[in-house]
């Protein structure tokens, strides 16, 4: 027995009429008598009573009846599910983020508009440095990762930048140049020519140390290195005890810490931090397409928040 076969038997009895039912299917009266007949044959049931007006079913018939619904019911909802996965509405993505990424707002607003828009999609965040990231998505742990730097061009591996964000100084509480007396909202890079950098450590962060780097040369002086930190958080917990002053995202501002003052920069030296999000080359999974389309498309009209513009 076929499913379409099931499908004519249960036309005849929601219709409660062979001809009717013959209509709704799209067929001639006398092969679908005939099916009906088959079924009955090859069930040893009757399935119907014939009346002078219709037919009605048998007891048996009510039963065969229900489990042919659920049974069409199951393969159709497998052949939707199927549908729905190769339109990337269905299935799985892992993304990875680093911390800095998590603290600002495009990537939170981004995963909250993909569930919104594919809520059949389970999505899960793993929190990991560059390295880690990388490797997550060569051994395909990572499906997608946000990224601060751009990824070595690689056979494997692509990046696609999708904002640049100002950087801004932190500073110790105590530093005079945190106080509401000199630049209490921004101050000139050079400004820091005396002071104590922190820097990210540049094997796990490449981008924001030679940013730092660069910026200060610009500006006319080479920064006195006091420590490298393995993590932005890190660095933040060494300007708050005093060890030295650091560049970091604008969207940083967002980590409130105590002993630790944010100033804007100002003046034509102006380091940008980028964020980027990372992907296996020629992935075919739909979902990861979906994605990577929504946040593309979603950064072209991103708008920063009044902490964030340059």
């Amino acid at each position: 027995m076929e499913l379409r076969h099931l499908r004519h038997f249960v036309a005849v009895a929601e219709e409660g009429h062979i001809t009717r039912a013959a209509e709704r299917l799209g067929m001639q009266q006398p092969p679908l008598s005939q099916r009906i007949k088959a079924i009955e044959d090859e069930l040893d049931v009757q399935l119907f009573r014939r009346k002078p007006r219709g037919v009605e079913l048998t007891e048996a018939g009510r039963v065969f009846l229900d489990r042919a619904r659920a049974t069409l019911a199951h393969y159709d909802g497998a052949f939707e599910a199927t549908r729905s996965a190769a339109r990337g509405e269905q299935g799985r993505l892992c993304i990875g983020v680093l911390p800095t990424t998590l603290f600002h707002p495009f990537v939170p607003l981004v995963i909250r508009a993909f569930r919104t828009a594919y809520p059949q999609v389970s999505v899960t965040l793993d929190e990991c440095m560059r390295a880690e990231a990388i490797d997550g998505l060569r051994n395909q742990q990572l499906d997608i990762a946000f990224l601060r730097s751009a990824i070595d061009e690689q056979e494997d591996l692509l990046a696609y930048p999708l904002l640049n964000e100002p950087m801004v100084a932190a500073l110790p509480s105590d530093n005079p140049l945190a106080r509401s007396g000199r630049g209490a909202q921004s101050l000139f890079l050079k400004d820091l020519a005396d002071e104590p950098f922190i820097l990210y450590a540049r094997k796990l962060g490449p981008s924001f140390y030679e940013a730092t780097m660069a910026a200060c040369i610009r500006a006319g002086f080479t920064p006195r290195v006091g420590q490298e930190a393995p993590r932005i958080t890190s660095a933040l917990s060494l300007v708050a005890v005093g060890l030295g002053v650091s560049l970091v995202p604008a969207s940083m501002q967002n980590m409130t810490m105590n002993g630790v003052v944010y100033r804007r920069l100002k003046g034509p030296i102006q380091p940008k931090a980028v964020l980027m999000i990372g992907l296996r080359r020629g992935d075919t999974s739909p979902v990861v397409r979906n994605y990577v389309r929504l946040v593309r498309k979603t950064a072209k009209t991103f708008r920063p928040t009044e902490d964030q513009a340059t």
